[in-house]
């Protein structure tokens, strides 16, 4: 056999395999071309994905998957790191058919989907898309369906997240309300099901998208986003932050980082933030940010139903989800909005273990024909639903001032289940306020009183010491103790330490 000399070899072999290398550089070239985005877009859908995830982790599942040749799927799906967590992300294309979802780019994001229920990883979805693509008939139809279908599947399983960067609308705005969380960019991201031209051609009716499925519209009337941010940037960092405290599936740990002492500001006013008297109004988030550790915290639904809170934020540097009644809205008082809000996180947290952390000022459900025309009842039973059905989570209830009747029930109580509950020491229990119970209670007596102010206040008083008071639901075992306020965050740390032996 002739010799053959190693370099001759190499150019042989370089030679004979250059041509498909160029086929594929050539074909990465055109399907990673970048399209200038159109609009008011900033970043293209891979650039999305790519400013989500941590720095060159970004690892595209199908890149070359098309729906015709060199146009793409319409969908860019692939994983990377989130603070070195895996993280699932599908970004819709709007240079491809505006985003519009076909039969290829379903199966995609189904791909996706898959991917991230199987391995135990968070979904984050950014929307970017007109709805079903209408050539596909049918096929995109049914591609939106399996995506439903999915979105459902991971609610036991993983955290979905949707972000909403552009139109989300017809078949594609059902996915985002299947998601846990929702985040829409001010004057970009527009959610509906029917747009502006076919409202006006059905009902006559001359509305902006904006006032149809604004984020404005969705984050303060509607319910169905969750936070409402200036740009892209600053969705997916809120999705990163979002994320910081939650767990990768069902089944994964907390991520537990390292303790951060309270604000001692915060900490010293917690003795005198409650006002003593029950009708004045002060703001629970001098209490929340009295027992949190310093530091960040991620409000969900900040302008929505604004009588109750709910926050993300850890204490003793585990993650834990607060629920409190928000004394500087209508009193704090429970609605079906308010009831719907507390019920979502609720049940959020209990799929996933994280700790709930429940601060009690509720005057009660509001009352009236208006509420219970919108199904008040039903409503609030989702609330006790939820708090009884958290059984994976810590459930720690502080009950800072009042707690009246079905409320007092609803916001956490022990009679759902709550792990550990306390009341401060100026707290009221009761069955109604101490005003409404010596109106039924004395009637004939205020009736007949010479003076049935006097009389009203001297009965509301012995009413609220020999019936409110919370030592009477201390000495009955129903609450753990009595407690000051500034004890309050040592008795919830001692509490979720023991989450290390569960």
């Amino acid at each position: 056999m002739p010799h053959v000399s190693h370099d001759r070899l190499t150019t042989q072999t370089t030679d004979a395999g250059s041509a498909p290398r160029a086929s594929l550089d050539q074909r990465r070239r055109e399907r990673f071309a970048r399209v200038e985005p159109r609009g008011a877009r900033v970043h293209t859908a891979r650039e999305r994905a790519e400013l989500l995830l941590d720095e060159g982790t970004f690892v595209e599942l199908a890149p070359l998957k098309a729906a015709q040749p060199g146009a793409g799927s319409g969908v860019v799906t692939g994983w990377g790191l989130v603070d070195g967590h895996p993280v699932v992300v599908a970004c819709h294309d709007a240079a491809i058919a505006s985003g519009a979802i076909g039969a290829v780019m379903a199966a995609a994001i189904c791909r996706a989907q898959r991917f991230a229920i199987d391995s135990g990883f968070p979904i984050v979805y950014v929307n970017d898309s007109g709805g079903a693509r209408v050539p596909d008939g049918i096929h995109a139809l049914h591609g939106c369906g399996e995506i439903f279908a999915l979105n459902v599947e991971a609610q036991a399983r993983i955290p979905q997240i949707s972000v909403i960067l552009g139109p989300c609308a017809g078949a594609a705005a059902y996915s985002p309300a299947l998601t846990d969380w929702t985040i829409m960019v001010k004057g970009h991201g527009h959610m509906f099901l029917t747009g502006p031209d076919i409202v006006r051609a059905a009902t006559g009716e001359d509305a902006t998208a904006d006032a149809i499925g604004g984020s404005g519209m969705h984050t303060r009337t509607s319910g169905v986003a969750h936070l409402e941010v200036e740009t892209e940037l600053d969705a997916l960092q809120s999705v990163r932050h979002l994320l910081s405290y939650l767990p990768s599936n069902s089944d994964a740990r907390l991520p537990v980082g390292d303790a951060v002492p309270v604000n001692p500001i915060s900490a010293a006013g917690l003795p005198t933030v409650v006002p003593e008297k029950a009708s004045v109004v002060f703001d629970m988030r001098h209490v929340i940010d009295g027992v949190l550790d310093n530091g960040a915290r991620l409000e969900l639904m900040p302008e929505h139903a604004g009588s109750a809170l709910t926050v993300f934020g850890r204490i003793d540097g585990r993650p834990v989800g607060v629920v409190a009644n928000q004394p500087a809205v209508r009193g704090g008082i429970l609605d079906s909005k308010t009831s719907v809000k507390i019920a979502r996180f609720v049940e959020f947290c209990g799929r996933f273990g994280i700790p709930i952390v429940t601060l009690v000022d509720v005057p009660g459900f509001l009352p009236g024909t208006v509420e219970e025309g919108r199904g008040i009842i039903t409503h609030g039973a989702k609330v006790l639903k939820a708090y009884v059905e958290a059984k994976r989570s810590m459930r720690l209830t502080v009950v800072v001032r009042k707690a009246y009747g079905g409320a007092y029930i609803a916001m956490g109580s022990t009679s759902l289940g709550a792990d550990h509950a306390w009341a401060w020491s100026n707290a009221e229990i009761a069955v109604m306020g101490p005003g409404g119970a010596v109106g039924l209670l004395h009637r004939r007596a205020l009736a007949a009183a010479e003076d049935p102010d006097a009389l009203r206040d001297e009965l509301a008083a012995e009413y609220r010491e020999n019936v409110a008071r919370p030592y009477i639901a201390a000495e009955a075992g129903i609450i753990e103790d009595v407690i000051h306020p500034e004890e309050t965050r040592d008795r919830l740390v001692a509490a979720l330490r023991l989450l290390e032996h569960r």
